[in-house]
């Protein structure tokens, strides 16, 4: 498609430009999630629908990566590197200036859908400037780069929203991407590109919206809804299976599909995928619900929810380089399944926490955690595209980044979801306890100056208080069991893992 011989006038500046976009794309996911509940107060909503501000963008995110490599073939990979940028730039002012709950959802699908081909095209566009013998460096890179935003983003999140505003978490976007923008136009524009028209399998696009669009908001309503009492959940499940069974089919049967399931015929692609996926979405869902809680049970302010969240990325910051440069050197399998045995171990660690745990100890298992995540991404993907043959490592790379930012968009409902189901389920058995004959509670009662109304709603507040955690305790058990069957998953993979796979998805973030 384009000179394999071209390079930038600067190539430390082209690069800085490149990881400066994405840079931009990764911390903005983050950074969101430490203000939720901030968003969702100022707003007047919920923080269960304040996870609209999430999972919109995340959808539409996914919708877009595998339209990635058409649009790369139709218009040019600078052209649409830089076209991303920009829109990525006026959706994020567009969400900053959002009044109201439902325009900031539209803005941030909006943000979600341009966002999609920042990080397969910065991946391109490095592997396409560096000489062959310095790719391993570019990616490197990039894998820092997007280890290093995950760190920022809770503290900046949380020290914008407690000094400033929330909006200002969507305008810090604003001149980081117009600085990126013309760093990579002012060393990338005389790139030589050959375009080509391509038709592009639009049934099969719009039932993957469809499909995967209805599923997210059944996800989302059913809690409100209660579920399949509710003939508006009944239906969008119906619709949902449905296309997304006739998706198959479909992109099974297609001469030019968007999605190329016939890369599961793969063992190694179908198990490692597997893992990636399901790994990737409990890692979200902690990341999600770890700063609720500490902020809406602990009283936590953004800032400090953000620096107790933050430690979980300094240990791959470090190793992240040193994994890339060695991991050959081992059976994949025991990397990965390490990393998933340390998560797993943290999760239970976490399960043992209680409403007296201080910043110390919280802050102490995400640095332990840290070290699981630096052994995760690029191991498992290496894994799943060791066996794909060289052409179809591209799409084999872009299904995989698909299911895995659907699967942390799921995991954002679903973690949301069992939450608060949970949290019911314990208010009621603790509530069960609380009576006047009970000792305990009359005690408790005699503490607060006797029976009174004032009193019953103090009670009342422990309760919720002790429900949220124990619901707490139950997602972090679940989550710890998930880590651990995955190690059974990964195993199911079978040597040898090529380096091809690896050199090729730049560590898989």
């Amino acid at each position: 498609m384009s000179d394999a011989n071209f390079r930038p006038a600067s190539m430390l500046l082209a690069t800085i430009g490149i990881s400066l976009a994405t840079f931009m794309q990764v911390l903005d996911t983050t950074i969101a999630n430490v203000a939720l509940p901030t968003i969702s107060g100022n707003l007047g909503v919920s923080s269960e629908q304040g996870t609209w501000v999430i999972t919109s963008f995340a959808v539409c995110n996914a919708i877009a990566l595998p339209l990635t490599g058409w649009l790369a073939r139709r218009f040019g990979e600078v052209k649409l590197f830089l076209a991303a940028v920009v829109l990525f730039v006026i959706t994020s002012f567009l969400c900053g200036i959002a009044r109201s709950m439902p325009e900031l959802v539209v803005f941030r699908a909006l943000q979600g859908l341009v966002a999609g081909p920042l990080y397969p095209m910065a991946q391109t566009l490095l592997l396409a400037i560096f000489p062959s013998a310095k790719r391993g460096m570019a990616l490197a890179l990039l894998a820092m780069v997007t280890v290093v935003a995950p760190i920022i983003g809770p503290i900046a999140g949380g020290w914008i929203t407690d000094s400033y505003s929330w909006p200002w978490i969507f305008f810090i976007n604003v001149p980081i991407g117009i600085l990126a923008t013309l760093v990579v136009w002012a060393q990338m524009r005389n790139r030589p590109e050959t375009t080509q028209h391509q038709p592009i399998d639009y049934i099969g696009l719009m039932l993957l919206v469809l499909g995967v669009g209805v599923l997210q908001v059944v996800l989302d309503k059913g809690n409100d809804l209660d579920w399949f009492e509710s003939t508006f959940i009944q239906i969008g499940t119906a619709i949902s299976v449905v296309s997304l069974v006739a998706l198959v089919i479909w992109e099974l049967t297609d001469q030019h599909p968007i999605i190329n399931l016939r890369l599961f015929m793969y063992r190694n692609f179908t198990f490692g995928t597997l893992a990636l996926v399901l790994g990737y979405s409990g890692f979200f869902g902690i990341n999600l619900l770890l700063p609720q809680w500490l902020q809406t049970q602990l009283g936590y302010t953004p800032i400090w929810a953000g620096l107790a969240a933050a430690p979980i990325g300094i240990l791959p910051l470090f190793l992240s380089p040193l994994v890339g440069k060695y991991a050959h050197k081992f059976d994949l399998r025991l990397l990965a399944g390490g990393s998933f045995l340390v998560i797993g171990a943290s999760c239970f660690m976490r399960a043992s926490f209680n409403t007296e745990v201080d910043y110390r100890h919280i802050a102490e298992v995400q640095v332990f955690m840290g070290l699981g995540i630096a052994l995760f991404f690029m191991p498992t993907t290496s894994i799943l595209l060791s066996s794909l043959p060289p052409k179809d490592i591209a799409d084999g790379s872009g299904l995989a980044t698909f299911l895995r930012v659907l699967g942390g968009s799921f995991a954002s409902s679903l973690t949301t979801w069992i939450w608060h189901r949970r949290e019911i389920y314990h208010h009621a058995q603790l509530t069960e306890h609380v009576t006047p004959y009970d000792p305990a509670s009359q005690h408790y009662l005699e503490q607060l100056g006797g029976a009174s109304q004032s009193a019953y709603l103090q009670i009342d507040r422990v309760v919720e208080s002790q429900a949220y955690m124990l619901s707490t305790v139950d997602y972090f058990t679940l989550m710890g069991w998930l880590f651990f069957g995955l190690i059974l998953i990964i195993y199911l993979a079978k040597p040898p893992f090529s380096a091809k796979g690896a050199a090729e998805s730049g560590g898989g973030h």
